[in-house]
């Protein structure tokens, strides 16, 4: 699978408005049929910044990238962004979360 992080930077005045901004592309995103997860966070730390945890099967990412509704997000998104968001894009064994072994409940 491609196992996807990024970090999205917001502007103060969009902390608010960032998931409803990104609303359209994450429901079409998580309907792809190579999608395994696309789930947004807010850190803890920083209110304005976002984190993207994102999986496709190996085939499936060029798909994404190629989509019309990618394409809309990458116009629609640099009004909101505060800096160039940071991404980590790595190809990994397995289709799925595994159990943590440390702590099994």
């Amino acid at each position: 699978m491609i196992f996807i992080v990024v970090k999205f930077k917001v502007k103060p005045d969009w902390s608010e408005r960032w998931l409803d901004l990104v609303a359209g592309f994450t429901q079409a995103t998580r309907q792809e049929p190579g999608n395994l997860w696309f789930d947004w966070s807010r850190s803890v730390d920083d209110p304005n910044e976002f984190v993207l945890v994102e999986a496709f099967k190996d085939d499936a990412a060029g798909d994404h990238v190629n989509s019309p509704h990618f394409k809309q997000a990458m116009a629609d998104m640099p009004q909101a962004l505060a800096e160039t968001p940071r991404i980590i894009s790595r190809q990994l064994d397995g289709e799925g979360w595994d159990q943590m072994g440390e702590l099994t409940i």
